[in-house]
């Protein structure tokens, strides 16, 4: 059947499409209707769609027939749903797609021979600069060394060495993000660890810094030498990248002829190799004349840094300038009309604090002042009619692109998004400004902490540029800042702060203090405190953690009403979210756990159970091959079906069975569970045969199990299938 002929799946109401917001609220008559909002649900409407949906942050996936040029922008995290950088996983399971990207373009550095050589020995202590391509170079050296498997795993810089242990059978590869400082290892506790890592088959890689003295004491207590890195040379890396991300030869020579006389002066020798792919996608991504040399200098984001003083000396005396140029730093990618709005609460919140010079003899409130000028004089920030808006991007060197589509899980709407024309230079702006400006830095966190509540897209790149703050002050107290926001009792505040965390604790140096400020959090009687941390378990944190974050969630969870709704909203979120980005079984498992406990906690699982099931290809697939988990989702099933979650759970069933009219693994896994479930035959199961058997629809999936299964239970006779096969679950 072609894609286009598939009938559109309905809800109860009939009406097309399976995404309603009253469907929503016919599955869960609970579910609050902002807990639909934002980033997960847009990429959770697509997983349920009638057409392809890869999910791949970071990748760059074909589904169709392309012809002509084709162009992938890097935008800002606030550009789209679903947007922003991939997640490098930091604790627990590290993606197959991350493995891949790695793989892809590397170029060897020279002690890539010699850290293999020791990685035999199943341990190697690699010793390089964040940023250099160390991890891209591990993450190599781990697939060379098990025999191309992608099955590894990241551990946190303060796992303790001296008493770890291989926990997961199929891992081939571990990768250690530095040593804690407070576990001390010795010769006899890496001999038992290279023990450990040989009886499971597995290597592991510990990446330390580039640090003389630090790798000299390592060398020393651990009786070992670490392999220094150091980046293979720009030029190699070009190489590599272009090949593999240009394979025609032909076009390769031709965009190599475009450049020829300003490739050397583009490849300096200090530039970092995730520089060099941001060299060549720009080249690559240059149309059949290729790449014009001079476009692509003011397109490159490692150029940015060093204008950033400059920048801010020609637009020193312009306060709106300056407005302009913080805010469009930290919302780059929105839409201008938002932007335009935050410069001028900027403004008004700076109080005169962004006004060089006022009026002759006039302070910003109109009354007399100390601020005498001779001749020129400047607007006042209270002046609502300053320079346009297309004069202000000119002079901070940013521009307003055309207008695209944007979609919401609701509605679609326009946008015209103001960006620099160079890529990175917000990051560098705020950075420059953070580290040199403490007045600056204390304006622009009040400022974001009060965005307001009606701008829900805010939370997400200013949570951003809290989290990046948090590297640049440094400290015990890096965290400070984003605490406040934490424990706000304004969503759009938590949201952001759970950004932060996220943002952060990819940092190595603060990962353990994330974690720590996550941990105590978790056990603080302020609702608002744990629903943020449920919000970053759902967020990268978690992502990059999973493990971790399901501890977290089961410490928040609470159950109860009030504001303890807002942390059942939170931690059910935070699992939907965390199964959608590939840690179902992480997931699942907890979801096992909470139901042989008795309460809230047995009907939070099953309401997150019924969620779930929107995206039913997990669950299909578990149920097809007879999976580790396939005994439990039955057991799920009957349990909702013979409880309050009747309806909805029979709402669900039946548009599984539609789907399955054009999906063949779905009719699959549909008719197993109906004959599992046939084999006994209780209220609710019978109400679920019944609804298929009176079905209107000749082709539904499991109709002839249905009406077979009621005629022999209406004569007493056993039902006419052989029994299910043995599923590990309970009944």
């Amino acid at each position: 059947m072609n894609p286009d002929d598939r009938p559109a799946i309905e809800g109860p109401s009939g009406a097309p499409g399976s995404r309603d917001r009253d469907y929503d609220r016919d599955l869960d008559p609970d579910l609050d209707p902002d807990d639909l909002e934002g980033d997960f649900t847009d990429r959770f409407a697509a997983w349920g769609s009638d057409r392809p949906f890869i999910y791949a942050p970071g990748g760059n996936i074909n589904t169709g027939s392309v012809h002509g040029d084709q162009r992938v922008e890097n935008g800002a995290a606030g550009a789209a749903p679903g947007g922003g950088e991939r997640v490098e996983a930091q604790d627990g399971p590290i993606s197959g797609m991350e493995v891949l990207a790695a793989r892809t373009g590397f170029a060897r550095p020279d002690c890539f021979p010699e850290a293999l050589r020791t990685l035999g020995t199943r341990l190697l202590f690699l010793a390089g600069e964040p940023g250099t391509g160390r991890r891209t170079t591990a993450l190599n050296l781990l697939v060379e060394s098990s025999g191309n498997s992608l099955a590894l795993r990241a551990l946190d810089s303060d796992s303790d060495l001296s008493s770890w242990r291989p926990t997961h059978a199929e891992a081939r590869g571990y990768l250690v993000h530095g040593l804690s400082p407070t576990v001390r290892l010795g010769p006899a506790s890496i001999a038992k660890l290279r023990q450990r890592l040989e009886d499971a088959d597995a290597f592991m890689v510990v990446m330390l810094p580039d640090d003389a003295d630090r790798l000299r004491g390592v060398a020393r207590d651990l009786d070992l030498s670490p392999v220094r890195y150091k980046p293979p040379s720009p030029r190699a890396v070009f190489d590599a990248r272009l090949e593999a991300v240009v394979p025609h030869e032909g076009r390769r020579r031709a965009l190599l002829h475009r450049l020829e006389a300003d490739l050397d002066e583009l490849l300096a020798p200090e530039l970092m190799p995730a520089q060099v792919a941001e060299l060549v996608g720009e080249v690559s991504r240059s149309g059949d004349d290729g790449p014009d040399p001079a476009d692509l200098g003011q397109r490159l984001s490692f150029l940015a840094e060093t204008e950033v003083p400059d920048l801010l000396k020609e637009i020193r005396e312009d306060p709106d300038a300056l407005a302009l140029l913080l805010v469009t730093s930290v919302l780059e990618g929105l839409d201008r009309r938002i932007v335009r709005q935050e410069t001028d609460r900027l403004l008004g919140l700076a109080d005169g604090r962004l006004d060089a010079v006022l009026r002759h003899g006039m302070d910003a409130d109109g009354e007399q002042g100390r601020y005498e000028r001779g001749e020129a004089s400047r607007s006042n920030p209270r002046f609502v009619f300053r320079r346009s808006l297309d004069e202000l991007l000119v002079t901070i060197r940013a521009e307003c692109l055309p207008s695209e589509l944007r979609e919401s899980p609701t509605f679609s709407y326009m946008v015209e998004p103001v960006r620099f024309k160079r890529h990175r230079q917000a990051e560098m702006v705020l950075r420059h400004v953070w580290r040199q400006y403490g007045d600056v830095s204390e304006m622009l966190t009040e400022w974001m902490d009060k965005a307001p509540s009606k701008e829900p897209e805010l939370a997400g790149p200013v949570g951003r540029v809290m989290g990046l703050a948090a590297g640049w002050s440094g400290g015990r107290h890096a965290l400070a800042h984003i605490e406040g926001l934490a424990e706000s009792d304004r969503a759009q505040s938590r949201s952001a702060a759970a950004r932060a965390l996220g943002i952060a604790a990819q940092d190595p140096v603060l990962a353990s203090q994330v974690k720590y400020r996550l941990g105590q959090w978790s056990l603080r009687n302020s609702a608002w405190l744990r629903s943020t941390v449920a919000e970053a378990c759902g967020g990268d944190f978690g992502a990059a953690r999973p493990e971790r974050a399901i501890t977290l969630l089961r410490r928040c969870f609470r159950g109860g009403e009030g504001e303890e709704r807002t942390v059942t909203v939170a931690v059910r979120r935070a699992l939907r979210q965390l199964f959608v980005v590939g840690h179902q079984q992480v997931v699942f498992r907890q979801l096992v756990e909470w139901t042989n406990r008795p309460g809230q906690d047995a009907q939070l699982a099953f309401r997150v159970f019924l969620e779930l099931m929107r995206v039913p290809s997990w669950f299909h697939q578990q149920l097809i091959t007879e999976g580790e988990f396939a005994g439990h989702v039955i057991t799920f099933v009957r349990r909702c079906l013979n409880s309050n979650m009747r309806e909805a759970m029979t709402t669900m069933l039946l548009g599984w069975c539609r789907q399955g009219v054009w999906d063949e693994p779905g009719r699959a896994a549909v008719e197993t569970l109906l004959i599992a479930l046939v084999q006994d035959v209780r209220p609710g199961e019978l109400g679920l045969l019944v609804e298929i058997d009176s079905s209107d629809n000749p082709d539904l999936v499991g109709r002839d199990i249905a009406h077979r299964a009621l005629e022999a239970w209406r004569r007493g006779e056993p039902q006419p299938f052989r029994s299910a096969p043995a599923f590990g679950g309970p009944r």
